[in-house]
């Protein structure tokens, strides 16, 4: 049981497996996971659907009907997406996908977030549209 943090939904435990750098979803869980299903067309979200190369359908499922499993991994380096794994806890993170990221860049607007301050008031982005914005960050590792 992995905890999967993907996109900006919320921390959840999915039944998988992990095997190094890839992570083994029961294809009946990746919608609810991620929003992604299968389909014949390919591997669909909204009106996004990625089909699926031969050369790659191996690296990508395994078994068949109800024993399908999907490497969510394999996918997120397909289309570009920026995961990160930490092996010890068993949690991967998937960030935002390119589809995700072009609509954004296309707003020309940055997503909304909150943090707090170092006297710990909480800011929101949109708290200061029209204003321009530094934002310095750190981080101790």
């Amino acid at each position: 049981m992995s905890t999967l943090l993907y996109g900006d939904g919320p921390a959840a435990s999915a039944p998988s497996r992990s095997d190094g750098d890839n992570l083994w979803l029961a294809v009946s869980d990746l919608p609810a996971a991620t929003g992604w299903e299968l389909k014949p067309e390919g591997i669909c979200r909204d009106y996004i659907c990625v089909p699926v190369p031969p050369d790659r359908t191996a690296a990508l499922l395994q078994g068949e009907g109800g024993a399908a499993r999907f490497n969510l991994a394999e996918f997120a380096r397909f289309i570009g997406q920026p995961l990160a794994h930490d092996a010890s806890e068993d949690v991967w993170y998937f960030g935002a996908s390119p589809f995700d990221q072009r609509s954004e860049l296309e707003m020309l607007q940055a997503p909304d977030f909150e943090l707090p301050d170092l006297e710990g008031i909480t800011h929101r982005l949109s708290q200061h549209l029209g204003k321009k914005v530094f934002l310095l960050l750190w981080a101790s590792w």
